[in-house]
C-alpha cells in the first residue's frame, strides 16, 4: 500500500515511471552508439593521420628526387657549355687537366663533398687514361696542423673508389668524413698515371 501510494503520488506530480524507464533505455542507447561512433572517428582519424603522414613522406621523397634531377641537368648544363667552349682552344693530344675543383660541406657533421671535372685532350686518337686520384686534406687537430690521406698508403691500388679509367673526360663527385674536432683548412687533389708514381698534376682548394 505504502508503494503504491508513493506510485500514486509520483504519478500525480507528473511522474511516470514506464516512460521514465523507456527515456533511460533510449539514453543509454544513444550513449552506446555514441561510443561507437566515437571509436569508429577515432579509428578513421589514426587512417587520416597515417595517410597525412605516407603523403608528407612522399613529398618530402618527391621533393629531394626533384631536387636531384634539377642539380643535375644543371650540371650537365655546365658540362655542356665548358666543353663547347673548350673545342675552341687549342688543346694538345694527351693533355690531362682539373676543372671546376669544389670543396663544400656535405650533411652530417664532419662530412665533406668534392667534385670536380677531370679532362683528358678531346682530340681523336687520345689513349685512354688509367691511373688513380689521390687527397691530401690539410687539417687542424687540437691546435696542431695534420695531413690526412684518401686513400691510405697502401690501399690506394685496391681502392676502386679512387680509380680513374677514362678516355675524354671524368665527372667526380664523392665525400669524405674527418675525425671529431678537426677543422678542415684545406685539399690538394693529385692525379696519378698508372705505374707512376709522382702526380701527373695537382691542384688544392679551399672550403667553400
Amino acid at each position: 500500500m505504502v508503494w503504491w501510494a508513493y506510485d500514486v503520488g509520483l504519478e500525480l506530480a507528473g511522474f511516470h515511471r514506464g516512460q521514465a524507464e523507456q527515456e533511460l533505455s533510449q539514453l543509454r542507447a544513444q550513449i552506446t552508439g555514441l561510443r561507437k561512433e566515437t571509436v569508429r572517428l577515432s579509428s578513421q582519424a589514426a587512417a587520416f593521420e597515417r595517410q597525412a603522414q605516407i603523403e608528407h613522406a612522399a613529398n618530402l621523397e618527391t621533393a629531394a628526387q626533384l631536387k636531384a634531377i634539377t642539380e643535375e641537368n644543371i650540371r650537365i648544363n655546365e658540362d655542356l657549355a665548358f666543353f663547347q667552349n673548350l673545342s675552341l682552344t687549342d688543346t694538345h693530344k694527351g693533355e690531362l687537366s682539373i676543372h671546376r675543383l669544389k670543396l663544400q660541406r656535405d650533411a652530417l657533421p664532419g662530412e665533406y663533398r668534392y667534385r670536380l671535372l677531370l679532362v683528358h685532350s678531346g682530340q681523336k686518337g687520345a689513349h685512354q687514361f688509367e691511373g688513380r686520384i689521390q687527397l691530401l686534406i690539410n687539417t687542424l687537430q687540437s691546435g696542431k696542423k695534420t695531413v690526412l690521406l684518401f686513400p691510405q698508403e697502401g690501399v690506394a691500388s685496391e681502392d676502386k673508389a679512387y680509380q680513374l679509367n677514362f678516355k675524354y673526360y671524368q665527372r667526380i663527385e664523392r665525400s669524405f668524413r674527418l675525425p671529431p674536432d678537426t677543422v678542415l683548412e684545406g685539399m690538394q687533389v693529385r692525379i696519378f698515371e698508372r705505374g707512376v708514381n709522382e702526380p701527373r698534376i695537382q691542384q688544392s682548394v679551399t672550403l667553400s
